[in-house]
């Protein structure tokens, strides 16, 4: 019996996410039957030490070279903008920049490559609780309405745009940032709201402008990065009663990071997911 094909993996971003991803590759790669294909950077210096010289790509845009499996994207929404449709031509996708989905045209022209070349592109979990729940509401039609909260401390955020200006003066008391459609929010926070773009996918009847998305920022909370969730379904014709979940994760993290710890583990979890599941959009 001939052994299976090792799946070749590329990572393009060497952040926080970046690195622990090559690292559980490099360690724990042969039990999982997963090996590096590339790893690129913006900044190629940072990998000096941590990864062999030989799978470091140099230029992003040669990295059909590399015959990679899996293509995870953990940089930046710009680079889905400018390579997703490449990547997914050339391999299943998990995009850990789903906020560049908020993008109408990106977000159409990715489901439409998916299903001409039959590769995957994979939306991971990260931080969104009861992902798959919402998405089996949204495919019964059950689904009515969403709302998620995130409250971090205001050094966690990263913020562009409106919302940079509001980060600029010292916040002393718990603030409401933005309160309103997730995608008038993705282009102003494309770095912390990808769990609000991830639940946006999966409430695929609602989409990108009628989630709501509540963005807080705290001080007093310097090592903790909470989401709350609150799902409503359908009302029940005969009692006028509505089927509602509330759920509340609270997510260690490093003073600063805009990525909770328990994140990391659930993008690993993501990535052997990815064996290929069609020419279809799929959260994992």
């Amino acid at each position: 019996m001939l052994k299976e094909a090792k799946r070749r993996i590329g990572i393009v971003g060497y952040g926080h996410v970046g690195m622990y991803l090559v690292q559980r590759i490099q360690e724990e790669g042969e039990s999982h039957n997963v090996e590096l294909a590339f790893v690129w950077n913006r900044t190629m210096e940072r990998m000096e030490g941590a990864v062999d010289p030989r799978l470091q790509l140099q230029h992003l845009s040669e990295f059909e070279k590399c015959n990679a499996d899996l293509i995870v994207e953990v940089s930046h929404p710009d680079i889905t903008k400018e390579y997703g449709e490449r990547f997914l031509s050339a391999a299943n996708l998990l995009i850990g920049s789903p906020t560049a989905l908020s993008n109408p045209d990106i977000e159409q022209k990715l489901r439409e490559t998916a299903k001409t070349c039959g590769h995957t592109l994979y939306i991971p979990s990260g931080a969104l609780w009861g992902g798959e729940d919402i998405q089996r509401m949204a495919d019964r039609g059950n689904l009515k309405a969403l709302r998620i909260t995130m409250t971090k401390h205001p050094n966690s955020f990263k913020l562009e745009g409106a919302l940079r200006k509001t980060t600029l003066q010292p916040i002393n008391s718990r603030t409401v940032l933005y309160e309103g459609p997730v995608r008038d929010m993705c282009p102003m926070a494309p770095n912390n709201v990808n769990t609000m773009a991830a639940a946006c996918m999966a409430a695929h009847t609602l989409g990108f402008d009628r989630v709501i998305g509540v963005l807080v920022a705290d001080p007093s909370i310097p090592d903790w990065h909470v989401v709350e969730i609150e799902v409503t379904g359908a009302k029940n014709e005969k009692t006028g009663q509505e089927f509602t979940v509330t759920t509340k994760r609270c997510n260690p993290a490093a003073p600063g990071h805009v990525t909770g710890s328990a994140t990391f583990l659930s993008f690993w979890s993501s990535l052997l997911v990815c064996t290929g599941h069609g020419g279809r959009v799929y959260l994992c």
